[in-house]
């Protein structure tokens, strides 16, 4: 391992200018954009969203599948078998500014829609990986994430204030020319931190069995074994439970960023410019969440930080239900504060189950014996984007449901109620998931350290076992009894047919 310093933690981190900026945008102004000017309605939105998920369920786990096995290719030993995914994918990053063109037809914005995701894909595959390539000490591992998010939060607050700057410098208020602009400064930002992360970080060598996997194995084949791969990572308990703390903090913003654009112009009368405005000023609360985290994570561990955070945002979602029905004469201005609390706690969740995943893939190989980053790496982002096209296309499909009229300039009392209803249930049903998984959580710092030094004992050969307090945690991290672990299963592919 080499050692890490400064430059490398930021390189790394400024690739989630990308991630976040790309998912924020997408996020919270799509299905405005494709309702109010492309025509689109939610049904047609909502299959834009089905299609490229169902390719990107094949494309994201091949991406992590190829890049598991490359490491003995001369490709893979040239650019690395990660980074080279970076590299590739810089000249492709424009596919994110023409996914802004108004005025076009449904097969235009399925083909730029979806080209874009599986774009995504093949950047966010191999570049979740990394932190586990670079180090296995787990406070730098912890830091990456951190700086990842703080990188993350910083887009965040730019994908939120962006149209109101631009609307305040070039005119055009409430125009589709606001979000082209917005579209092509972000392509610039994506391109420039692809470049800069592929420069400043680099990969664990080849290990002679992905060498081997990589000569024996055919691409037919790899095919075959990648979606069993795949469910064999739900068969790791840690990851499972990482899973459902990840969905209920993820899907919970999704649906909120989805409907809160519709809330603010359709329910209490503001504009595209309003709702920038403070949705801007949210995720600059988030920012200074994220940079607190950090070292709170390390204080009071990853699943009390994520019920805090997650406590904080529920709060102020009831904060802003209970606005709604008061609706005070100065409303726009009272928002700002419980959007500041859902800022700090949306922050939380942000940081935590990233700085989780970077342990899941240790807790892996003391199952299987393997180190399988780019399979995890692999579902985490086909999940995580399966499940913010389902929350768009569920908000979608009940605006409709609810009477929501495209183009229209204003919306009946109903419709304007169902809106709230989406903007407050559906996020508090899954933060409450996400609360009762963390209380099984039993990855930390401690722990991890009793992981790696099971790991190294394993591979040493040396048949003492641990004591039965380290067996029954290590049990519990795995889902398996301990007589299981190191192979003795048929999780992974290499140790089931041995």
């Amino acid at each position: 391992m080499r050692r890490v310093r400064p430059i490398h933690y930021i390189a790394y981190g400024l690739t989630d200018v990308l991630g976040a900026g790309s998912m924020a945008v997408v996020a919270g102004w799509i299905l405005f954009f494709y309702s109010t000017f492309c025509g689109l309605s939610a049904f047609h939105a909502s299959l834009i969203f089905a299609i490229s998920r169902l390719l990107d369920a094949v494309w994201s786990p091949l991406v992590g599948h190829i890049s598991d096995h490359i490491g003995g290719t001369w490709v893979g030993r040239k650019f690395g078998r990660r980074r080279v995914f970076l590299l590739i994918t810089i000249p492709l990053m424009p596919s994110f500014a023409i996914m802004w063109v108004a005025g076009q037809t449904f097969w235009y914005y399925l083909a730029t829609y979806t080209f874009f995701e599986l774009v995504y894909a093949s950047v966010f595959v191999p570049y979740n990986t990394l932190p586990p390539e670079m180090t296995d000490d787990y406070d730098e591992r912890s830091l990456f994430t951190g700086v990842r998010m703080i990188c993350a939060q910083a887009s965040a607050v730019l994908a939120g204030i962006l149209p109101n700057l631009i609307i305040a410098t070039v005119g055009g208020k409430d125009s589709p020319r606001t979000f082209l602009i917005m579209g092509i400064i972000f392509t610039g930002l994506f391109m420039l931190v692809l470049l800069i992360t592929y420069l400043f970080t680099w990969e664990r060598d080849a290990s002679p069995q992905t060498t081997r996997i990589t000569k024996q194995d055919s691409f037919l084949s790899g095919l075959t074994n990648l979606f069993r791969n795949i469910g064999s990572t739900m068969r790791i308990r840690a990851f499972r439970q990482h899973l459902g703390m990840y969905l209920g903090g993820y899907i919970s913003q999704d649906i909120f960023n989805a409907a809160f654009t519709y809330f603010v112009v359709f329910v209490i009368g503001g504009s595209v410019a309003v709702a920038s405005e403070i949705i801007g000023w949210m995720y600059s609360a988030q920012f200074v969440a994220v940079v607190s985290f950090v070292p709170l994570i390390l204080l009071l561990q990853p699943a009390p930080s994520f019920r805090l955070a997650s406590i904080l945002y529920a709060l102020a979602i009831l904060g802003l239900a209970a606005l709604y029905h008061v609706h005070p004469a100065n409303l726009l201005l009272l928002l700002y504060i419980p959007m500041t609390i859902a800022g700090l706690g949306r922050g939380g969740l942000n940081v935590i189950p990233w700085n989780i995943y970077n342990y899941i893939a240790d807790v892996d190989e003391i199952v299987t014996g393997e180190r399988r980053e780019g399979v995890f790496a692999g579902v985490m982002t086909f999940v995580r984007k399966m499940t913010m096209a389902v929350a768009i296309m569920a908000v979608g499909q009940i605006l409709d449901a609810g009477g929501f009229v495209k183009g229209a300039a204003a919306q009946s009392q109903f419709t304007q109620e169902v809106i709230v209803a989406v903007l407050v249930v559906g996020p508090l049903l899954l933060l409450a998931m996400g609360i009762w998984v963390s209380f099984e959580f039993k990855l930390n710092k401690a722990t991890h350290a009793i992981l790696v030094r099971e790991i190294a004992r394993f591979k040493a050969g040396d048949g003492v076992p641990p004591s039965e307090e380290d067996q029954r945690l290590l049990e519990q991290i795995s889902g398996w009894r301990y007589d299981q672990l190191w192979g003795k299963n048929n999780v992974a592919r290499a140790r089931a047919v041995g």
